[in-house]
């Protein structure tokens, strides 16, 4: 039995060769070099990312956004290592994890001009095959035939973003340059895969309406990526809630637990506590489905970043307090939330004065707990973070006292850390550049006090002492002592 699987794979590999030769694939190396999380003045030492492109138009180059996150340098190959090109990327999506390259020298631009671009596959349904494309180090292409048993609004590289992937079953080879992988549905190019599992035999690979949507907005030069309501919400399953919101027996509807600033919904006066039953002509269920044409039952959110693009208008049917009302809603981008999900390509802001280290709260920090951060992170971070709506109105990034070096200017406080600043100097701190303004104002005899968040409410720094230890710091090579500009 063994044995003959051997041959099957065997045979497998072999017979992928022919068609898998003729796809416009590059091979992607990136060096990448993000910023420190908890020592935001510095970068990680670099490192090197290798996966896959392919050519989706004249000198375009598409692959997965995570194959690019803080790059600092970007090569492709041609298979048969002939040929490297140096390239640049000219629009990234991290919250759809997609990437557009291109070549930067003309003699290399006129190379890729002499591959035909593959097309996109319309969309697949259930059941259809697939083929994942595979290079190893020495050219050799595999080919890896799949099933599409699944389809599901789903997160992959930045947290909390959610966009249509199909689920593929199929048994993965052990292959260099394998990061991102083309998925191939008759000679056409059905999606990228985003991740793997072993253990399940299962892919998730962006739908192809979503790599549309992103190709067709970045066409004209100025990409401005997909739309979002703006809302939190929750299932209406539950009887007794229902009673209590005035639902009929054959209604459906999501129930709206928060509104983010500025977003399409805030403006469309859309609120906590209302219940939406219908976007545009799509009835959404108890637990916040509707039906779709081409893949059954799926989440709301694709009505929205899938559907349309940014400045589409869509109409809203919702119940407040027991009566229905139509919203008209013009889609915009999301919001820049109090919190970030993500910071990719972003210099982190921070300030160290005296040995206190401020910082502004991002999910990427709140990460730096493990992957139980959610009930292992401080609860004052937690609850901000699970309740932004308390901090909107007086902030617009919460800012936290981090850590802190022991020094002369902070003896006593060398076991405070992760704290949310309120004020400084008496002035509200809204963000890192409002508390570098704050500390340059410091209180009679020269005292900095600071004001926190928590059992200890106040703090004070001896603003003379604080400056000599600044002094040392930069002395002994410390970079910067803030950053105010990302």
């Amino acid at each position: 039995m063994k044995a003959i699987f051997t041959f099957l794979v065997i045979l497998n590999i072999f017979s992928s060769l022919g068609h898998a030769a003729e796809l416009p694939v590059l091979r992607v190396s990136s060096t990448l070099q993000p910023y420190s999380i908890n020592q935001p003045w510095e970068k990680r030492a670099p490192y090197e990312r290798n996966g896959l492109g392919i050519l989706v138009g004249k000198n375009q180059i598409l692959t997965t956004a995570e194959m690019v996150a803080n790059a600092t340098f970007i090569e492709l190959q041609t298979i048969n290592d002939e040929h490297t090109i140096i390239a640049k990327a000219i629009a990234i999506d991290y919250e759809a994890n997609l990437a557009l390259l291109s070549a930067t020298e003309a003699s290399d631009i006129e190379l890729l001009n002499t591959m035909t671009p593959i097309q996109l596959s319309p969309p697949a349904k259930l059941g259809d095959k697939v083929e994942m494309i595979q290079v190893e180090d020495n050219g050799m292409h595999l080919k890896t035939a799949g099933v599409i048993r699944g389809v599901d609004v789903t997160s992959s590289l930045a947290p909390g973003h959610y966009f249509l992937t199909y689920e593929v079953r199929a048994t993965m080879q052990s292959a260099t340059n394998s990061f991102t992988i083309p998925v191939i549905k008759d000679n056409k190019l059905l999606g990228l895969l985003t991740s793997y599992s072993s253990d399940d035999q299962l892919s998730d690979v962006t739908a192809p309406e979503i790599i549309s949507a992103f190709l067709k907005d970045a066409s004209d030069g100025h990409y401005v990526g997909f739309p979002s309501l703006g809302i939190k919400s929750t299932r209406t399953t539950d009887k007794y809630f229902r009673k209590w919101l005035k639902l009929g027996p054959q209604q459906g509807g999501i129930f709206v637990t928060s509104v983010k600033r500025n977003s399409s919904a805030k403006r469309a006066d859309i609120r906590i506590g209302d219940v939406i039953l219908k976007l545009s002509d799509h009835s959404i269920d108890r637990r916040g489905y509707y039906q779709s044409k081409n893949y059954g039952k799926l989440y709301w959110n694709h009505l929205i970043r899938g559907a349309h693009k940014t400045g589409d208008s869509i109409s809203i049917t919702l119940q407040r307090d027991g009566q229905l009302l139509t919203k008209h809603v013009q889609l915009t981008r999301p919001p820049e939330g109090i919190i970030p999900t993500h910071s990719y390509d972003k210099a982190p802001l921070f300030m160290i004065n005296g040995g206190l280290i401020f910082q502004e709260l991002t999910q990427p920090y709140l990460r730096l707990f493990g992957k139980s951060w959610r009930t292992s992170a401080p609860l004052s971070l937690l609850d901000a973070y699970n309740h932004p709506e308390k901090y909107e109105k007086d902030h617009r990034r919460i800012v936290i006292l981090s850590h802190i070096i022991p020094t002369e200017a902070t003896l006593g406080y060398e076991r405070l850390r992760n704290i949310i600043v309120k004020k400084v100097n008496g002035k509200n701190i809204t963000d890192i550049p409002a508390l570098i303004a704050a500390f340059k104002s410091p209180q009679k005899n020269n005292i900095h006090a600071i004001e926190l968040e928590g059992p200890i409410k106040t703090i004070y720094l001896d603003a003379d002492t604080a400056n000599k230890v600044n002094t040392l710091f930069l002395q002994q090579g410390l970079p910067m002592l803030y950053r105010d500009k990302e």
